[in-house]
């Protein structure tokens, strides 16, 4: 659909009129304008659009399409001004919380691990980038273009496709992941710099104590990750001496 294309393009540049006053009110209006200026002729009611999304506005700005597609439709419709407001700063926090946790507390960092860890295999540098790049943008785009899609499809009900989602869940495991490429980079670098001596057994028995230890003391979610990244750390180093790099 070319609205909803329309709307994908112009969300890559919802920053670009960032502000502390308006914060991505500015860009968000800015993005839905081709849809705001198709009106019934009445300037009232067309500078009361422009007014109420060019509002407040702070998100996750891979997430602010879900707000653009689902205030696009419901302009659209013609939904009660008042209650579009409302949605609108209700819709905020959660795209906000949803996509810092997601993007750049785990995706972003998963991302440059693995390039690292690339790197460390003396892969040339170039395709390094090109990798980075890659896989960071194939989640970065595909969150947008999936958040114009519904929210133009549920307007309102938006909420169901995030809960549908589950980025938390993701976020959880994707974190997970990158604690092993944490480990599997820590002792490869750590053995190739300090030339470690084979001290394989000690360092597994050490590693499956502390890993019980967290695993079984206290609430899981905070004891079990530095425990699993201690473990990934000595299976790093394991692997480290067994194929030492370089």
């Amino acid at each position: 659909m070319k609205s909803q294309r329309t709307l994908l393009a112009r969300s890559f540049l919802v920053q670009g009129s960032w502000n502390y006053r308006t914060l991505l009110g500015t860009g968000m209006l800015w993005a839905l304008l081709p849809l705001l200026r198709r009106g019934d002729g009445d300037e009232t009611a067309a500078r009361a659009r422009l007014g109420r999304n060019g509002e407040h506005f702070n998100a996750h700005p891979y997430l602010t399409p879900v707000a653009l597609g689902a205030l696009g439709q419901l302009e659209r419709a013609g939904e009660d001004p008042e209650r579009i407001r409302r949605f609108r700063k209700a819709l905020a926090g959660p795209l906000g919380s949803l996509g810092d946790t997601f993007v750049w507390a785990v995706w972003r960092p998963v991302c440059l691990l693995v390039a690292l860890t690339l790197a460390t295999l003396a892969i040339p540098p170039l395709l390094v980038a090109v990798a980075f790049l890659t896989l960071y943008n194939v989640v970065h785009v595909g969150l947008r273009a999936w958040g114009i899609r519904v929210g133009s499809e549920l307007g309102f009900r938006v909420s169901e496709a995030l809960r549908r989602l589950r980025l938390p869940h993701w976020a959880e495991r994707i974190g997970a992941v990158g604690v092993l490429f944490l480990g599997l980079l820590s002792g490869a670098l750590t053995v190739r710099g300090l030339e470690l001596p084979g001290w394989g057994l000690p360092w597994l028995l050490g590693g499956a104590t502390f890993f019980l230890v967290g695993f079984t003391k206290g609430d899981l979610f905070r004891r079990w990750v530095p425990a699993l990244a201690l473990v990934s750390v000595v299976g790093g180093l394991l692997a480290g001496l067994v194929w030492p790099l370089g």
